[in-house]
C-alpha cells in the first residue's frame, strides 16, 4: 500500500529561511496545510508533549489516517501543542528523545526539525527507505540518520509504546 504525503501544519512562526517544512513542501515530501480544519480527525499528530510515545504499533493508524506534524517556534510549542489537544481529535503520540542533527539545533536533544521528527517516524515504523528519502533534500540530513541508528533501529524493533519508552531509557 502507497503511503499519503505527511500533513504539516505550517504556522508561520521561524525563519523561511531555515524552515524544513517549507522545503519539504517544495520538494514534495509533505503536503503544507494552513488551518486546523484541513487535519484529518483520528491520524497521528507528533507532539513533544504527547503522554504516548510512538511505536510500530501506531503503523496501522498512520496508513489508515495519515500522520500530521506542526511546524511552530520550540518557544511557542507548549501553547500550540496544547490547543492542540483540546480543539482537535488526533493520536498525539511523543517521538522518543534523538538527537538534533540540523544547524540550528544541533546536539539538542529531542529538538528536531520538522523534516527530522517526519523522517524519525517513518523509521521507527518500518519505512527506512523513504525516511532517508526526505533526508536527502538537505546536506545535514544523512548526519541526523548516522548519529541516531543505534536508537532508531531500537524503537523500529519495539513492539509497543511502553517497550520504546523502556528503551530510550537505556540509551539515556
Amino acid at each position: 500500500m502507497k503511503l499519503r504525503l505527511p500533513l504539516i501544519l505550517h504556522l508561520s512562526q521561524d525563519d523561511p529561511k531555515k524552515c524544513s517544512a517549507r522545503k519539504m513542501g517544495r520538494f514534495e515530501k509533505a503536503r503544507i496545510v494552513h488551518k486546523i480544519e484541513q487535519l484529518p480527525y483520528g491520524s497521528i499528530l507528533l507532539d513533544p508533549f504527547a503522554e504516548k510515545a510512538l511505536s510500530p504499533a501506531d503503523r496501522k493508524i498512520m496508513i489508515k489516517k495519515g500522520l500530521v506534524a506542526v511546524d511552530c517556534s520550540w518557544r511557542e510549542a507548549e501553547t500550540v501543542f496544547g490547543s492542540f489537544r483540546t480543539a482537535h481529535r488526533m493520536e498525539g503520540r511523543a517521538l522518543p528523545l534523538l538527537l538534533a542533527a540540523n544547524p540550528t539545533k544541533f546536539g539538542k536533544w529531542g529538538e528536531l526539525s520538522t523534516l527530522e521528527a517526519i523522517a524519525a517516524t517513518y523509521y521507527i515504523l518500518g519505512e527506512k527507505e523513504i525516511a532517508l528519502d526526505m533526508l536527502k533534500i538537505y546536506t545535514w540530513g544523512f548526519r541526523f540518520i548516522e548519529t541516531n541508528v543505534e536508537p532508531l533501529d531500537a524503537y523500529a524493533e519495539c513492539k509497543d509504546s511502553t517497550e520504546v519508552v523502556k528503551v530510550q531509557q537505556e540509551f539515556l
